[in-house]
C-alpha cells in the first residue's frame, strides 16, 4: 500500500508549507496543486495527476477533507471514484480525521461545512468590497486575467482547448507575477465571468 498525498491551495499567493510539513513525511509521493476547490477533477492538475498515480490498495492523504474540494458535489464525486476503485481516503485533520474505506456521513458533513465555509468566506469578501466602493474605494488585487488574456483563453476554448490546454498559451505581461502563466483558477474564473457578461448582454 502507497500513502500518497495531495496538497492544494486556491491561490499562487498561500502558503503551502504547513500541508508539505504534514504530509511529505509520511506519503512515499505528494502532488501539489494551486486552483480552486470548486473545480471539476479534470481543471484541477494536482488532483488529476494523483489519481492517476493511485492504484487499488492504496490510500490518498490529505490534511483537511477540504484539500478535496469545497463544493459538495465536487468532494462527494472524487470520493465516491475513489472508494470504487479501492482507494482509502486518510484525513489528518478536522471534522473527519481519520482512515476511510468507504463514504460515511462524517465525510459528507465535512464536506458540507467546508462549502458553507467557502461561500461565507465568498460573501463577507463580495460584502466588503461592496463597503469599500460605496465610501469610494476600490479594494481587492488587480486581476492576473486581463481582457487580453480573457480574449485569447475564449479564443483557444472555442477551438476545443481545455483549461489545462489553455494555461501554457497564456503569460502575465505585468506585475510580480510577469512572465508566469496564469493559474487554472484565475482562467476558470475569467472564463465564467465572460460567459455571464456576454448572457446578460443578449438578454
Amino acid at each position: 500500500m502507497a500513502l500518497v498525498g495531495l496538497v492544494r491551495v486556491s491561490t499562487d499567493k498561500q502558503n503551502v508549507d504547513r500541508q508539505h510539513d504534514a504530509l511529505d513525511p509520511i506519503c512515499v509521493k505528494v502532488f501539489e496543486e494551486k486552483v480552486s476547490g470548486k473545480l471539476a477533477v479534470a481543471e484541477r492538475p494536482g488532483l488529476s495527476a494523483a489519481l492517476d498515480y493511485l492504484r487499488e490498495g492504496d490510500m490518498l492523504c490529505v490534511q483537511e477533507v477540504d484539500r478535496l474540494g469545497r463544493d459538495t458535489l465536487t468532494g462527494l464525486m472524487t470520493l465516491a471514484e475513489l472508494f470504487e476503485r479501492g482507494i482509502s481516503v486518510k484525513v489528518l485533520e478536522g471534522v473527519g480525521a481519520g482512515e476511510h474505506k468507504e463514504m460515511n456521513l462524517l465525510l459528507e458533513l465535512a464536506l458540507v461545512l467546508a462549502s458553507e465555509r467557502r461561500r461565507d468566506i465568498v460573501k463577507k469578501t463580495k460584502d466588503g468590497l461592496a463597503a469599500a466602493r460605496a465610501r469610494g474605494r476600490v479594494g481587492g488585487r488587480r486581476p492576473v486575467m486581463t481582457e487580453a488574456l480573457t480574449i485569447q483563453a475564449v479564443a483557444l476554448r472555442e477551438k476545443g482547448f481545455t483549461l489545462r490546454q489553455i494555461q501554457p498559451h497564456l503569460r502575465i505581461a505585468e506585475g510580480a507575477n510577469k512572465g508566469k502563466n496564469p493559474s487554472i483558477g484565475a482562467i476558470s474564473q475569467a472564463l465564467r465571468q465572460h460567459d455571464e457578461t456576454t448572457t446578460e448582454k443578449a438578454s
